[in-house]
C-alpha cells in the first residue's frame, strides 16, 4: 500500500494523522510527489489521480483511491483500533456532518484565501487567482473558526465525546491557517485549549 503525498501539507497530514492514531504508519510506503515542480499535474500522476492532489493512496491490486476525507474512511475501516468515522449510524452521521463543516468552513476556506489572495505557491503554480473570492473565504474560515469555538464549549471534541476525523481535520486547518497568518483569535478560548490537547496526542506530538 502506497500513499503519495507531501509531507507537512494539510491534507496529506491528515492522513499521516489518522494513520498513526490506528497505529498503522509503518503498514504504508510513502512516496514524496514534487508538487512545487508540478510533477502532480504531469500525465503519470494524473493516471493515478485525475484531481491532481495529494494525497492520493494506491491499494496492492493497483487501484487509487483520492480525496483525503475518503482514504482516512479507508484507512480507518481497513486497521484496527477505535473508530475514528463512528461506530453507530447516528455516530458517523454526526461526525460526518462536523467533518463537512471542518473541511469547507476552515479548511478549504484557508486553502482558497491562500491560493488566491496571496502569492500562494509562486506564479508558476497559482495560474489562476481572484483575490476577491480569497479574501471572501478568509472571513468564511473566521466564521467557522467562531462556530468551533462554541461546538467546543459543549462538548470535548468537535464531533462530540470522542476524538475523530473532524479533529484531525480541524487540527489541520488551523496548522493551515498558521501558514497562511489567519488569525485564530486569543479569545477563542475554548478552540485553543482544544487545540493544546489535541497536538499532545501521540499521533501529533510523535
Amino acid at each position: 500500500m502506497k500513499i503519495y503525498d507531501v509531507e507537512g501539507f494539510p491534507n496529506p497530514a491528515r492522513v499521516r494523522i489518522a494513520l498513526a492514531e490506528k497505529g498503522a504508519t509503518d503498514k504504508v510506503e510513502f512516496v514524496p510527489v514534487d508538487v512545487m515542480s508540478g510533477e502532480h499535474r504531469s500525465e503519470a500522476f494524473k493516471a493515478k489521480n485525475p484531481d491532481a492532489t495529494v494525497p492520493c493512496l494506491e491499494l496492492p491490486d493497483g487501484s487509487h483511491i483520492a480525496q483525503c476525507t475518503a482514504i482516512t474512511e479507508f484507512i480507518d475501516g481497513h486497521f484496527d483500533g477505535p473508530s475514528l468515522t463512528g461506530n453507530t449510524p447516528k455516530e458517523r452521521a454526526q461526525i460526518s456532518m462536523m467533518n463537512l463543516r471542518v473541511e469547507n468552513g476552515l479548511l478549504n476556506a484557508v486553502g482558497a484565501y491562500f491560493h488566491h489572495a496571496t502569492p500562494g505557491l509562486g506564479p508558476d503554480l497559482e495560474t489562476y487567482q481572484c483575490n476577491e473570492w480569497g479574501n471572501k473565504q478568509k472571513d468564511v474560515a473566521g466564521q467557522t473558526m467562531k462556530y468551533l469555538d462554541e461546538v467546543l464549549a459543549e462538548n470535548e471534541f468537535i464531533a462530540g465525546s470522542e476524538f475523530s476525523v473532524a479533529d484531525i481535520t480541524a487540527f489541520a486547518g488551523l496548522a493551515f491557517a498558521d501558514f497562511a497568518k489567519v488569525e485564530i483569535p486569543k479569545s477563542f478560548s475554548n478552540l485553543n485549549a482544544w487545540r493544546t490537547k489535541v497536538a499532545a496526542r501521540p499521533s501529533i506530538a510523535g
